[in-house]
């Protein structure tokens, strides 16, 4: 159905979605925790978190029925709640403790940078089923531009807040993407490159961490 939408990634890729359940099982065993109960950052989070799962349930509907454009807008009802929560808990600008580190910050960074690439390829497959034709440029333009916004988006959140885990997300769909294309030179080459200078950055800055720690 979706043939010409390049930025598709290759099926392993959401294989991904085990670990996602795994970290908000992981989550919800934490906040059931007893000494739990008051925590602040997880009550002023709580229900924007309870919107996103509503709304991932929802976007499933949509998007099986082919409705297409309407599963954008359930997309942005699971994105939007993600930011505010991860905004809110400060996530890779704040030191917490390793188990809140594991069960909390990683499951959320998780969840975000899939959903953060998963809305660009939902907006893409919308456009295409509705028949834009990109305004006269081709496919692979395009599926650049959009792997080099997520690049960019990550490479910004690494930077500012040396979040790994959001980081290997998005390495993970790049690769994935440059896979599927194999047999396309172009496209190949340019995903594989923006994967390596993402990676090399991310790197940099975990050194830079450890060194402003010591």
């Amino acid at each position: 159905m979706f043939k010409n939408v390049l930025i598709i990634p290759a099926n392993y890729a959401f294989a991904i979605w085990g670990l996602i359940y795994l970290g908000l099982f992981a989550f919800g065993v934490y906040q059931a925790l007893p000494n739990q109960r008051d925590e602040p950052d997880l009550r002023k989070t709580g229900y924007l978190l309870v919107i996103a799962c509503v709304a991932q349930s929802i976007w499933v509907y949509l998007f099986l029925s082919r409705l297409f454009a309407l599963s954008v807008i359930a997309m942005l009802l699971i994105l939007l709640p993600l930011i505010g929560v991860y905004v809110q808990l400060e996530i890779g600008k704040s030191r917490v403790p390793r188990l809140k580190k594991w069960c909390i910050h990683f499951p959320i960074s998780i969840y975000l940078g899939w959903i953060s690439v998963a809305t660009i390829v939902n907006v893409a497959c919308a456009l295409y089923f509705q028949g834009w034709n990109g305004w006269g440029i081709s496919a692979v333009i395009w599926t650049l531009i959009m792997v080099l916004i997520a690049t960019a988006v990550t490479a910004v959140i690494v930077i500012q807040r040396r979040d790994i885990a959001y980081t290997g997300v998005t390495l993970w769909a790049l690769v994935a993407i440059a896979l599927k294309h194999f047999d396309n030179s172009m496209l190949r080459n340019a995903v594989l490159f923006l994967a390596i200078v993402l990676a090399l950055t991310a790197t940099i800055q975990i050194r830079l961490s450890r060194t402003s720690h010591q």
